[in-house]
């Protein structure tokens, strides 16, 4: 009797199942119905600003967020590709809205290419989201040096130890930098600022207030700038 070739063996096994693991939640129907007070134009602030300050000032208090001045940076390459992290807003006025960060990692370099940016604050709990639109640039090292005393001593060292957005060897690694720093800079010893570390400013080019609605009609109110520093407000269709 003839033996069973390769081919003929393989085709007797059943085929691996190579179905997605079912997801544990019907996602279709997840859903909230939000708020039917919404957002006209005749609240709105003079400048948006002022608006974000209503706005997070009411989230900071009675929002029941955990970060609010959390936001989502969103930034591109030179070449497009986009990349999104969660950074604390620390500082914001006429002139921008300020976060720090490590010059040399991945938001760094693609700011350092490609300005333009996006910032989300993703307030859910209130059913609100503000998204600014404009052009980052680094602050001065004066103002950089402000902040940089403004944090806790741990948070000083962290600055110097993280490279931030490179490939590291292991957690001991980490955790080994950030001792030979504590030990040559200890609790009350002044720590340097990093030059490689600092602050941006992204002075807005539009602010869009997103107000959820009942049955998905939301408010969307968006402040373009125009020539002189005025705005123009805009309503975009939800």
């Amino acid at each position: 009797m003839g033996g069973v070739t390769d081919r003929e063996a393989d085709s007797a096994v059943p085929a691996a199942d190579t179905a997605p693991a079912s997801v544990p939640f019907d996602l279709a129907s997840m859903r909230k119905q939000y708020r039917a007070e919404g957002l006209s134009e005749t609240e709105l602030a003079a400048t948006p600003v002022e608006q974000f300050a209503r706005w997070f000032k009411q989230a900071a208090t009675d929002g029941g967020l955990f970060e609010p001045n959390a936001m989502v940076v969103s930034t591109a390459d030179a070449e497009g590709r986009p990349s999104s992290r969660t950074v604390l807003l620390k500082h914001f006025d006429a002139q921008g809205f300020v976060f720090y960060t490590n010059y040399d990692s991945r938001k760094g370099r693609e700011l350092d290419a490609n300005p333009y940016v996006s910032l989300l604050f993703p307030w859910h709990p209130m059913a609100r989201q503000v998204v600014v639109t404009g052009v980052a640039r680094r602050t001065g090292r004066d103002e950089t040096a402000a902040y940089f005393r403004t944090r806790p001593h741990g948070s000083q060292l962290g600055a110097w130890a993280s490279v931030q957005s490179s490939v590291v060897a292991g957690r001991r690694a980490l955790d080994s930098a950030y001792a030979e720093l504590a030990a040559r800079y200890p609790e009350g010893e002044q720590v340097p600022v990093p030059p490689h570390w600092g602050g941006f400013r992204v002075a807005p080019q539009a602010v869009e207030f997103w107000q959820g609605r009942e049955n998905r009609l939301h408010d969307r109110l968006r402040y373009v700038a125009e020539g002189a520093g005025g705005w123009r407000v805009e309503r975009l269709s939800p």
